[in-house]
């Protein structure tokens, strides 16, 4: 199994964790946007949406840059890259107990005369 960061993992799942950032980052997926061009769909201050814009910068999601008193805000998406193969692992785990399990339950529900013996 791959090692990851937990402090990496967490903070990029606490980002997520939130629907105002996930709306945020498919946002941003589009291309670099500027603050204020981020703020607007949301029904909340603009300080409000610097916060949600700090947590998403600790956690590595993005990048900001500034012209002057513009800050523009980029989409980094190593973080997501590296939770997606995190949760990867665990799917192919639970994918391999599940099919497991589905095979024992078919030999336990076959007819006794088709059960192989040991």
């Amino acid at each position: 199994m791959v090692k990851y960061s937990s402090r990496s993992l967490n903070r990029t799942f606490a980002a997520l964790a939130d629907p105002t950032r996930r709306h945020i980052l498919a946002h941003l997926a589009s291309g670099d946007k500027c603050v204020t061009h981020l703020a607007r769909p949301h029904a909340m201050s603009l300080p409000a949406v610097s916060k949600h814009l700090r947590v998403l910068e600790k956690a590595g999601l993005l990048q900001r840059r500034r012209y002057g008193r513009v800050h523009e805000m980029q989409l980094d998406a190593k973080p997501l890259k590296q939770a997606a193969q995190w949760v990867e692992e665990y799917r192919k785990f639970w994918q391999g107990s599940l099919d497991r399990l589905a095979e024992y339950l078919e030999k336990e529900n076959r007819p006794p005369e088709k059960r192989k013996t040991r």
